[in-house]
């Protein structure tokens, strides 16, 4: 991941948890978001409201009903990275397609949860499944395997991807702002050992 762009500036990340619907994506993505101290967003927020009725009946979306929403997400993406804003948004990004709108730059990461909720719709999981395209080697995708706890999950994202929680990053912070300070100071005139005459 890129720490600081071509201007200085430190280059903000979107890290985007998918997975059929159930698998976890809300509740695992809320607890990496909090943890790391960056903004959540849920991508099932930004559905147009015929999806959201479609899918309150029991009705599987089509790629047409999908490309609108996929569009507003990629909108928001991009506006995030140019703000400098880190977040993990939480969607279904089933298809290769679908992530590949997405991934607008290099610094949007993607972990793949692999599993599934027994007690979802029937019908509405068979359709997910139907959808779901695993992701391939060349897509640079984390996979975490499901059937543990969320915050087990957490643990294996970060890891992974080398992220620290907020409270670290304060800390390494602190950190380097001591180190300077201390190497400021002693290059001032006169705290150096020299030999008198």
């Amino acid at each position: 991941m890129c720490d600081v762009d071509r201007s200085g500036r430190y280059c903000a990340v979107v890290i985007i948890v998918f997975g059929v619907s159930g698998a976890g994506k809300t509740t695992v993505g809320d607890l990496l978001a909090r943890e790391l101290g960056w903004r959540f967003i849920e991508a099932d927020d930004f559905h147009p409201a015929a999806n959201i009725e479609k899918m309150r009946g029991g009705h599987p979306l089509t790629d047409e009903d999908r490309w609108p929403w996929l569009e507003r997400l990629r909108e928001l993406i991009e506006r995030s990275l140019a703000a400098g804003e880190n977040a993990v948004l939480a969607c279904s990004a089933l298809k290769r397609a679908y992530r590949e709108g997405l991934r607008v730059s290099g610094e949007v990461k993607f972990v793949f949860l692999r599993g599934r909720d027994h007690f979802m719709n029937p019908a509405l999981l068979r359709s997910q499944f139907a959808d779901l395209e695993e992701p391939q080697p060349d897509e640079e995708i984390t996979t975490i395997e499901l059937g543990r706890s969320p915050r087990d999950l957490v643990n294996e994202i970060r890891t992974k991807l080398h992220l620290a929680s907020k409270d670290q990053a304060r800390s390494d912070g602190f950190s380097a702002v001591e180190s300077k300070r201390t190497a400021k100071k002693s290059s001032f005139p006169g705290t150096g050992s020299r030999s008198r005459r």
